[in-house]
């Protein structure tokens, strides 16, 4: 099974052009990959000489083909449209984008387990949840209760939603055990809560949003600044269905609640605008990628050269998304964007492009 490693190893990151959306199923791997080739070759597809095709990939339905030109690698990218001739009667239609590591296939995330002590064994807590979502990676649980989780975005948030549920479920077990104890204290003055008490308000904290909000995204950070940064969809389907919306970035995971503006109304109205929300985030996460700017170890002066480009860029590049941090600067959009702002970048600062 082929990967991106190879691709690493070819060192041809520029001429490595991204093809998704194969049948899966319908061919031998051998007859879709000399497809695939010949497609790419023909120059009325704006195709030309072609170094390798890496075939199948650890992704269902993608294809990485290696062209032996970084000028035909970009014309093949700005063509709109790819349809792949399976047989007589089957056309598969594909999407075409530059090779880049910084897709949103992977985020980190830091977990404070600690709300749970007293009421969970955060070790046996841990367990269940490695056996719950086996691919993800844990590191091992701090002395106080935190841990890093790894692993794809959508298996990050299956396991923030089952916390949060792991949570609230606890918060009302605890809520019906203060009652009872306030009961007694009617009966008995000297009788005093339990400690669990202090537990009752980290969980609260922990799950405020969940009572008060009825509907809750989780999503990728980079996703969530692009969408609300970039698309008028947010703030226009917020506005339309009159939705309140409370938003949490943690690190690389992002979760918005919402909530209906008007009270006593029902939730599907927040629903709603989950699921069109949901639709397009979705949308976002296959098509965005990211570039970075590494400025680290950069001198003063280079740094400055690199925001400089980076911000006389922005009026035209209204698709892009660019992120200045202290360390770094991310740059956001279709891949074919993103290639041509960091190429740009690089020119403006008198670099070649290795």
């Amino acid at each position: 099974m082929a990967s991106v490693s190879k691709v690493k190893k070819s060192k041809a990151f520029e001429r490595t052009i991204v093809v998704a959306g194969l049948p899966v199923g319908l061919l031998s791997d051998q007859l879709l990959t000399t497809l695939v080739e010949r497609y790419f070759q023909d120059v009325n597809n704006d195709g030309g000489d072609i170094e390798d095709v890496i075939y199948p990939t650890k992704t269902k339905g993608v294809v990485y083909v290696i062209l032996k030109e970084k000028k035909v690698a970009e014309n093949v990218v700005r063509r709109n449209k790819h349809h792949l001739a399976i047989q007589k009667t089957v056309h598969a239609q594909l999407t075409v984008s530059h090779f880049s590591e910084k897709v949103f296939s992977s985020v980190k995330a830091t977990l404070d387990l600690s709300v749970f002590r007293g009421q969970i064994i955060l070790e046996s807590l841990v367990m269940d949840l490695k056996k719950m979502i086996p691919t993800l990676n844990f590191s091992p649980l701090g002395p106080r209760g935190r841990i890093s989780v790894e692993g794809s975005f959508l298996a990050i948030k299956k396991l923030k939603e089952s916390l949060l549920s792991k949570a609230s479920s606890l918060l009302e077990k605890n809520k019906n055990f203060m009652s009872e104890g306030r009961k007694q204290d009617r009966q008995s003055p000297k009788r005093s809560l339990p400690k669990g008490d202090n537990m009752v308000e980290m969980l609260r904290t922990l799950v405020f949003e969940t009572a008060k909000s009825p509907e809750m995204i989780v999503m990728d950070t980079d996703v969530f600044l692009y969408l609300k940064w970039r698309c008028e969809f947010y703030e226009t389907t917020l506005n339309k269905f009159n939705i309140l919306s409370q938003e949490r970035v943690d690190g690389d995971v992002t979760t918005i609640y919402l909530a209906n503006a008007q009270a006593g109304s029902g939730p599907s109205s927040a629903r709603h605008v989950k699921e069109l929300l949901e639709k397009w985030t979705q949308a976002l996460h296959f098509r965005l990628r990211k570039e970075t700017f590494i400025l680290g170890e950069k001198g003063k002066r280079e740094k400055r050269n690199i925001e400089w480009a980076c911000e006389q860029l922005q009026s035209r590049y209204h698709r892009v998304l660019t992120n200045f941090y202290k360390t770094h600067i991310d740059i956001i959009g279709s891949s074919s964007d993103t290639y041509l702002f960091k190429e740009e970048v690089l020119k403006l600062i008198g670099q070649k492009i290795s």
